[in-house]
Protein backbone atom coordinates (compact mmCIF):
# COMPACT_ATOMS: atom_id res chain seq x y z
CA UNK A 1 0.00 0.00 0.00
CA UNK A 2 2.81 2.42 0.63
CA UNK A 3 4.07 1.80 -2.59
CA UNK A 4 0.89 2.45 -4.65
CA UNK A 5 0.65 5.47 -1.98
CA UNK A 6 3.97 6.51 -3.68
CA UNK A 7 3.41 5.98 -7.10
CA UNK A 8 0.19 7.22 -6.90
CA UNK A 9 1.96 10.66 -5.37
CA UNK A 10 4.01 10.61 -8.71
CA UNK A 11 1.85 9.96 -11.24
CA UNK A 12 -0.69 12.77 -10.29
CA UNK A 13 2.03 15.82 -10.69
CA UNK A 14 3.19 13.84 -14.12
CA UNK A 15 -0.67 14.15 -15.11
CA UNK A 16 -0.78 17.73 -14.24
CA UNK A 17 1.93 18.68 -16.20
CA UNK A 18 0.88 16.88 -19.18
CA UNK A 19 -2.47 18.31 -18.71
CA UNK A 20 -1.67 21.79 -18.65
CA UNK A 21 -0.38 22.15 -21.97
CA UNK A 22 -3.05 19.96 -23.44
CA UNK A 23 -5.78 22.69 -21.63
CA UNK A 24 -4.26 25.18 -22.77
CA UNK A 25 -4.13 24.41 -26.43
CA UNK A 26 -8.24 24.35 -26.20
CA UNK A 27 -9.11 26.80 -28.28
CA UNK A 28 -12.58 28.49 -28.52
CA UNK A 29 -13.76 30.36 -31.69
CA UNK A 30 -16.45 32.41 -31.12
CA UNK A 31 -19.43 32.49 -34.29
CA UNK A 32 -18.29 36.31 -35.45
CA UNK A 33 -14.81 35.14 -35.54
CA UNK A 34 -12.50 32.64 -37.83
CA UNK A 35 -9.24 31.23 -36.71
CA UNK A 36 -6.24 31.73 -38.62
CA UNK A 37 -3.51 28.29 -37.49
CA UNK A 38 -0.09 28.39 -38.39
CA UNK A 39 2.10 25.45 -38.04
CA UNK A 40 5.68 25.72 -37.45
CA UNK A 41 5.04 29.52 -38.48
CA UNK A 42 3.31 28.42 -41.81
CA UNK A 43 -0.49 29.49 -42.57
CA UNK A 44 -1.91 25.74 -42.55
CA UNK A 45 -6.25 26.14 -42.16
CA UNK A 46 -8.51 28.44 -41.00
CA UNK A 47 -10.63 26.92 -38.02
CA UNK A 48 -14.83 28.00 -38.16
CA UNK A 49 -16.80 28.71 -34.95
CA UNK A 50 -16.32 26.31 -32.37
CA UNK A 51 -13.93 24.44 -30.01
CA UNK A 52 -10.54 23.25 -31.34
CA UNK A 53 -7.25 22.21 -30.21
CA UNK A 54 -4.12 23.54 -31.18
CA UNK A 55 -1.06 21.69 -30.47
CA UNK A 56 1.30 24.50 -28.71
CA UNK A 57 4.07 25.90 -29.83
CA UNK A 58 3.85 24.14 -32.94
CA UNK A 59 0.72 25.39 -33.86
CA UNK A 60 -0.28 29.45 -33.77
CA UNK A 61 -3.65 30.66 -33.78
CA UNK A 62 -4.55 34.32 -34.46
CA UNK A 63 -8.64 35.28 -34.15
CA UNK A 64 -9.97 37.23 -36.57
CA UNK A 65 -12.94 39.54 -36.03
CA UNK A 66 -15.14 39.03 -39.19
CA UNK A 67 -17.98 41.62 -38.23
CA UNK A 68 -18.34 44.86 -39.65
CA UNK A 69 -16.12 47.43 -38.63
CA UNK A 70 -16.77 51.25 -37.76
CA UNK A 71 -13.77 53.80 -38.71
CA UNK A 72 -13.55 57.27 -38.06
CA UNK A 73 -11.52 59.11 -40.40
CA UNK A 74 -10.70 62.50 -38.40
CA UNK A 75 -11.49 65.83 -39.36
CA UNK A 76 -9.09 67.32 -41.71
CA UNK A 77 -8.31 70.66 -43.94
CA UNK A 78 -8.68 70.12 -47.49
CA UNK A 79 -8.17 72.30 -50.45
CA UNK A 80 -10.85 72.00 -53.20
CA UNK A 81 -10.00 72.69 -56.75
CA UNK A 82 -11.01 75.74 -56.66
CA UNK A 83 -8.07 76.83 -54.06
CA UNK A 84 -11.27 77.04 -50.77
CA UNK A 85 -10.10 75.20 -47.78
CA UNK A 86 -12.65 73.01 -46.44
CA UNK A 87 -12.42 71.18 -43.04
CA UNK A 88 -14.00 67.23 -43.79
CA UNK A 89 -14.60 64.11 -42.07
CA UNK A 90 -15.80 60.69 -42.93
CA UNK A 91 -16.88 57.38 -42.01
CA UNK A 92 -15.96 54.35 -43.25
CA UNK A 93 -17.49 51.04 -43.02
CA UNK A 94 -15.76 47.52 -43.96
CA UNK A 95 -15.43 43.94 -43.21
CA UNK A 96 -12.97 41.03 -43.32
CA UNK A 97 -13.85 38.41 -46.32
CA UNK A 98 -10.72 36.51 -46.42
CA UNK A 99 -9.54 36.14 -42.96
CA UNK A 100 -6.29 34.33 -43.93
CA UNK A 101 -5.43 37.51 -46.31
CA UNK A 102 -5.46 39.92 -43.79
CA UNK A 103 -3.42 38.49 -41.47
CA UNK A 104 -0.81 37.43 -44.28
CA UNK A 105 -1.25 39.98 -46.47
CA UNK A 106 -1.26 43.17 -44.26
CA UNK A 107 0.11 43.70 -41.06
CA UNK A 108 -2.79 46.06 -39.44
CA UNK A 109 -6.23 46.15 -42.10
CA UNK A 110 -7.69 48.17 -39.86
CA UNK A 111 -4.99 50.87 -39.25
CA UNK A 112 -4.47 50.76 -43.37
CA UNK A 113 -8.15 50.99 -43.88
CA UNK A 114 -8.45 54.15 -41.96
CA UNK A 115 -5.58 55.94 -43.26
CA UNK A 116 -5.90 55.06 -47.11
CA UNK A 117 -9.72 56.10 -46.66
CA UNK A 118 -7.86 59.51 -45.50
CA UNK A 119 -5.91 59.76 -48.30
CA UNK A 120 -8.43 59.31 -50.59
CA UNK A 121 -10.93 61.49 -48.88
CA UNK A 122 -8.17 64.49 -49.12
CA UNK A 123 -7.18 63.15 -53.28
CA UNK A 124 -11.05 63.03 -54.72
CA UNK A 125 -11.91 66.66 -52.43
CA UNK A 126 -9.17 67.99 -53.86
CA UNK A 127 -9.54 67.09 -57.34
CA UNK A 128 -13.37 68.62 -57.16
CA UNK A 129 -15.07 72.55 -57.24
CA UNK A 130 -16.80 73.42 -53.45
CA UNK A 131 -20.28 73.26 -55.29
CA UNK A 132 -19.85 69.55 -56.22
CA UNK A 133 -18.46 68.76 -52.77
CA UNK A 134 -21.05 70.58 -51.14
CA UNK A 135 -24.47 69.24 -53.84
CA UNK A 136 -23.02 66.07 -54.83
CA UNK A 137 -21.69 64.06 -51.35
CA UNK A 138 -23.06 60.79 -52.08
CA UNK A 139 -21.20 60.69 -55.54
CA UNK A 140 -17.89 61.92 -53.83
CA UNK A 141 -18.34 58.98 -51.25
CA UNK A 142 -19.12 56.78 -53.56
CA UNK A 143 -15.59 57.90 -55.94
CA UNK A 144 -13.55 57.41 -52.35
CA UNK A 145 -14.72 53.83 -52.08
CA UNK A 146 -14.30 53.00 -55.19
CA UNK A 147 -10.58 53.82 -54.83
CA UNK A 148 -10.04 52.59 -51.54
CA UNK A 149 -12.24 48.99 -52.33
CA UNK A 150 -9.94 48.60 -55.86
CA UNK A 151 -6.61 48.62 -52.84
CA UNK A 152 -7.96 46.70 -49.95
CA UNK A 153 -9.58 44.13 -51.93
CA UNK A 154 -5.92 42.88 -52.21
CA UNK A 155 -5.82 42.35 -48.25
CA UNK A 156 -9.07 40.56 -47.97
CA UNK A 157 -11.22 43.28 -46.88
CA UNK A 158 -14.39 44.45 -48.46
CA UNK A 159 -15.48 48.47 -47.52
CA UNK A 160 -19.29 48.54 -46.94
CA UNK A 161 -19.74 52.03 -47.19
CA UNK A 162 -18.50 55.31 -46.72
CA UNK A 163 -19.83 58.37 -45.44
CA UNK A 164 -18.98 62.03 -45.34
CA UNK A 165 -20.30 63.30 -42.27
CA UNK A 166 -19.37 67.17 -42.51
CA UNK A 167 -17.87 69.73 -44.63
CA UNK A 168 -17.33 72.90 -42.86
CA UNK A 169 -16.45 76.14 -44.94
CA UNK A 170 -14.17 78.79 -43.62
CA UNK A 171 -16.31 82.12 -41.73
CA UNK A 172 -15.89 84.04 -44.48
CA UNK A 173 -17.00 81.69 -47.26
CA UNK A 174 -19.93 81.05 -45.16
CA UNK A 175 -21.07 85.14 -45.22
CA UNK A 176 -20.30 85.22 -48.82
CA UNK A 177 -22.44 82.05 -49.46
CA UNK A 178 -25.50 83.74 -47.23
CA UNK A 179 -25.41 86.79 -48.99
CA UNK A 180 -25.24 84.93 -52.21
CA UNK A 181 -28.62 83.11 -50.95
CA UNK A 182 -30.19 86.50 -49.61
CA UNK A 183 -29.34 88.19 -53.35
CA UNK A 184 -30.64 84.96 -55.01
CA UNK A 185 -33.99 85.21 -53.23
CA UNK A 186 -34.14 88.85 -53.38
CA UNK A 187 -33.75 88.26 -57.27
CA UNK A 188 -36.78 85.45 -57.44
CA UNK A 189 -38.79 88.37 -55.17
CA UNK A 190 -38.70 90.66 -57.81
CA UNK A 191 -38.92 88.45 -60.59
CA UNK A 192 -41.93 87.26 -58.98
CA UNK A 193 -43.63 90.38 -58.26
CA UNK A 194 -42.93 92.13 -62.11
CA UNK A 195 -44.89 89.00 -63.11
CA UNK A 196 -47.73 89.80 -60.97
CA UNK A 197 -47.44 93.19 -62.23
CA UNK A 198 -47.77 91.89 -65.49
CA UNK A 199 -50.60 89.63 -65.00
CA UNK A 200 -52.57 92.37 -63.48
CA UNK A 201 -51.60 94.70 -66.15
CA UNK A 202 -53.05 91.90 -68.61
CA UNK A 203 -56.23 91.63 -66.23
CA UNK A 204 -56.73 94.99 -65.74
CA UNK A 205 -56.21 95.73 -70.41
CA UNK A 206 -59.10 92.74 -69.91
CA UNK A 207 -61.30 94.94 -67.66
CA UNK A 208 -61.64 98.57 -68.82
CA UNK A 209 -61.86 96.56 -72.58
CA UNK A 210 -65.20 94.98 -71.22
CA UNK A 211 -65.87 98.54 -69.35
CA UNK A 212 -65.47 100.28 -72.54
CA UNK A 213 -68.18 98.51 -74.19
CA UNK A 214 -71.25 99.19 -71.73
CA UNK A 215 -70.61 102.66 -70.21
CA UNK A 216 -73.45 101.90 -67.57
CA UNK A 217 -70.95 98.99 -66.47
CA UNK A 218 -68.67 102.12 -66.10
CA UNK A 219 -70.89 104.44 -63.65
CA UNK A 220 -71.71 100.87 -61.68
CA UNK A 221 -67.89 100.62 -61.07
CA UNK A 222 -67.83 104.08 -60.27
CA UNK A 223 -70.56 104.18 -57.52
CA UNK A 224 -68.63 101.03 -56.17
CA UNK A 225 -65.76 102.61 -55.34
CA UNK A 226 -67.69 105.31 -53.98
CA UNK A 227 -69.43 103.16 -51.57
CA UNK A 228 -66.20 101.16 -50.57
CA UNK A 229 -64.02 104.38 -50.14
CA UNK A 230 -67.18 105.77 -47.91
CA UNK A 231 -67.31 103.02 -45.56
CA UNK A 232 -64.54 104.45 -43.43
CA UNK A 233 -65.18 107.96 -42.74
CA UNK A 234 -61.82 109.72 -42.18
CA UNK A 235 -61.26 108.79 -45.89
CA UNK A 236 -61.87 111.54 -48.10
CA UNK A 237 -64.67 111.13 -51.51
CA UNK A 238 -63.25 111.85 -54.58
CA UNK A 239 -65.88 111.55 -57.41
CA UNK A 240 -64.19 111.45 -60.88
CA UNK A 241 -66.77 112.77 -63.49
CA UNK A 242 -67.04 111.73 -66.46
CA UNK A 243 -65.90 113.68 -70.05
CA UNK A 244 -69.19 114.68 -71.28
CA UNK A 245 -70.07 116.97 -68.28
CA UNK A 246 -66.84 118.92 -69.07
CA UNK A 247 -67.83 119.17 -72.54
CA UNK A 248 -71.72 120.03 -71.27
CA UNK A 249 -70.15 122.57 -69.07
CA UNK A 250 -68.03 124.31 -71.92
CA UNK A 251 -71.52 124.42 -73.95
CA UNK A 252 -73.40 125.97 -70.88
CA UNK A 253 -70.96 128.62 -70.74
CA UNK A 254 -70.44 129.46 -73.94
CA UNK A 255 -74.34 129.76 -74.16
CA UNK A 256 -74.41 132.09 -71.03
CA UNK A 257 -71.46 134.52 -72.33
CA UNK A 258 -73.56 135.23 -75.75
CA UNK A 259 -76.33 135.64 -74.09
CA UNK A 260 -74.85 138.55 -71.51
CA UNK A 261 -73.68 139.77 -74.91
Amino acid sequence: MPAIGAIMGCLIPIAVILLIPILSGIKQIFQYERGIVFTLGKFSKILEPGIHIVIPTIQTLVNVDMRIKTGDIPRQEVMTKDNIPVLANAVVYYKVERPADAIIQIESYDYAVKQYTQAALRDVIGNSELDFVLTKREQVATEIKKIVDQETSEWGVNIESIKIQEIELPAEMKRVMAKQAEAERQKRAAIIAAEGELKASENLEKAAAILAKNPAAMHLRTLQTVRDIAADPSEKIVLFLPSEMKDLAKTVSSVAKETLA
